[in-house]
């Protein structure tokens, strides 16, 4: 049996309609007051683009994702960027203060944030750190997750700040073992700079698994805000009435739209590809470095670094203008910078910087 996921939704919200929006609700017409908008439009919109509410749902751009990430326009949710899914998720399926989420740490810290805020309880289950990297113990992820009636489990995959890819058969054996019991989210925000397939192929035969995506990073849209939850449609649905009424900006959409487009997916192909090659380049050049105690394996568009002196390494950076990420607040990366994979001008100098502070060591 593979029940639908909206079984394990707060038994509070199974009836709750959400807010029906002028936009949502409207049907036809050439005349629209409904909206209580400006019958006029403000000098700075030139083309009076921005007067009227957008479309909660812009169904251009939802098709467009539905292509890009395999599967179909109604298993898509648009919102802003993938913070809004991870926050979704933990209102609509985490009662405050009884339920919990499963997370993977070293990793992306809006899993916790957005469940601290909303009152749920946070079971960490480390990463283990080993010869090829941080790995995750898919056993004491279900072990804890179950133990603890836990709703949702949170993986990130290329990992942040890790790098570090997830199985895909792995993640399948976990949403099999939670079946009916917890969503198994994946956040794939950097997946373009990886090989493989991605977790939206399991939807189909593990309706309990939800995707994240975003167009922050290879799509280079950052200052646009717009990502979107992948899931089975009778999830997406739900998630949609516990959502803003208006959460995509009709200039951002249009925007995404484009960076959607073939011409511009080529474009950002030949992007990636550069920066993976940059990002195997960078690595060896630093990996020799006698401050550098170790510089993972990466499948996304950064380094996660070891150093000597941490604090060192910062300061040296910092001081030639350039700004690395200072991950030594995280569990287990004390010594520990993490580094965005830049231009082939960028990186060679980070590793200028870093062979001089050798130099003078």
């Amino acid at each position: 049996m593979n029940p639908s996921p909206t079984t394990l939704l707060r038994p509070d919200l199974r009836g709750f309609a959400g807010y029906r929006s002028a936009r949502s609700s409207m049907a036809g017409g050439d005349t629209w007051l409904n909206a209580n908008e400006s019958a006029w439009p403000n000098p700075a919109d030139d083309d009076a683009r921005v007067r009227r509410y957008p479309d909660p749902q812009p169904s251009a751009l939802r098709a467009l994702m539905a292509t890009r990430y395999g599967c179909r326009p109604e298993q898509v949710l648009v919102g802003r960027g993938s913070d809004e899914g991870i926050d979704l998720l933990v209102r609509a399926f985490c009662r405050p203060g009884g339920d919990a989420v499963v997370v993977t740490p070293p990793t992306f810290g809006m899993y916790e944030v957005c469940a601290r805020l909303h009152g749920a309880r946070v079971v960490a289950v480390p990463l283990v750190d080993g010869e090829r990297g941080f790995a995750c113990d898919f056993d004491e992820v279900g072990n804890a997750a179950l133990a603890a009636g836990a709703r949702l489990v949170f993986l990130c995959s290329p990992g942040n700040p890790v790098g570090s890819r997830l199985s895909l058969a792995a993640i399948e054996s976990l949403a099999l073992r939670l079946r009916g019991r917890a969503l198994v989210v994946v956040d794939e925000a950097y997946i373009e700079y990886s090989e493989g397939a991605s977790a939206v192929s399991l939807i189909g035969r593990q309706r309990n698994v939800v995707v994240l995506r975003t167009l922050s990073k290879a799509h280079a849209l950052a200052g646009a805000r717009i990502g979107c939850v992948v899931a089975d449609a009778e999830l997406v649905e739900v998630l949609q009435r516990c959502q803003s009424p208006y959460p995509v900006p009709a200039p951002c959409a249009e925007l995404a739209c484009r960076a959607l487009d073939d011409a511009a997916w080529s474009d950002t192909l030949g992007h990636i590809a550069m920066t993976v090659a940059e990002r195997t380049r960078m690595g060896r050049a630093i990996s020799t470095l006698p401050q550098v105690r170790r510089v993972y394996p990466s499948s996304a568009n950064f380094l996660l670094v070891r150093f000597a002196d941490a604090a060192a390494v910062l300061e040296r950076l910092l001081g030639a203008g350039i700004v690395v990420r200072d991950m030594r607040g995280y569990p287990g990366l004390g010594d520990a910078l993490r580094i965005t994979i830049g231009t082939p001008d960028q990186n060679d100098r980070v590793i200028a910087q870093l062979a001089a502070l050798e130099a003078v060591a």
